[in-house]
């Protein structure tokens, strides 16, 4: 069975926050509908907001510590990306674009996105179309059609014409798609080194 590795950020700084319960709802929507398309699903997620000290120090540095090291190494691993971020002053969080600047800018290059942003009105949710999805545009990511925002009333009411559940699923669902078959980018498997006698036995046994 093919696997697929998804690193989800999620820049929440409180706990618990929002930005967390959505990162959370769209992981699992885009692996339970991997595994109904018969891919694994292998699932990380990272509270930047425990890296924020390392990613402070890394600036100052050019030193990455092992944990932050570990971090940036699973996101360059990946096949897609998950990214949460609260909305402040009407952009993404200071914490989650540090984040993204200690990455090498190459190790994005045609990995699958999927955008999520938290706020606490309804007027927020255009970050996601001018700040984060030139952004990662910028980063010559693949990103998915539909972006979710959520705002104070998609938490415990799911009614209405367009309920959060509803959009979390579309937008999984557009993620996965992206995901199946061969992934832009992934390194191919290295070719297995045969035995000179083993090699010589296969080319005489196909005379």
């Amino acid at each position: 069975m093919e696997t697929r590795r998804i690193t989800v950020l999620s820049a929440g700084l409180g706990v618990p926050s929002s930005s967390r319960l959505l990162a959370d709802q769209l992981a699992a929507s885009a692996g339970r509908q991997l595994r109904e398309a018969g891919v694994e699903a292998r699932i990380d997620v990272v509270e930047l907001r425990d890296l924020a000290v390392d990613i402070a120090n890394n600036f100052v540095t050019g030193y990455a510590a092992p944990r932050l090291a570990e971090v940036i190494a699973g996101v360059e691993d990946s096949d897609g990306i998950i990214a949460v971020s609260p909305v402040f002053s009407a952009s993404y969080s200071g914490l989650f674009k540090s984040f993204i600047d200690v990455l090498d800018p190459k190790s994005l290059d045609g990995k699958a996105v999927l955008l999520g942003a938290t706020g606490g009105t309804d007027r927020h949710q255009m970050v996601l179309d001018y700040a984060m999805r030139p952004l990662f545009s910028y980063l010559r990511t693949r990103i998915a059609p539909t972006a979710v925002f959520a705002g104070p009333q998609d938490w415990g009411n799911d009614d209405g014409g367009s309920p959060l559940s509803a959009r979390v699923d579309r937008a999984a669902g557009e993620l996965v798609q992206m995901l199946k078959g061969p992934q832009p980018g992934r390194k191919p498997q290295a070719l297995e080194s045969l035995p000179f006698e083993q090699l010589l036995a296969g080319i005489s046994a196909g005379r």
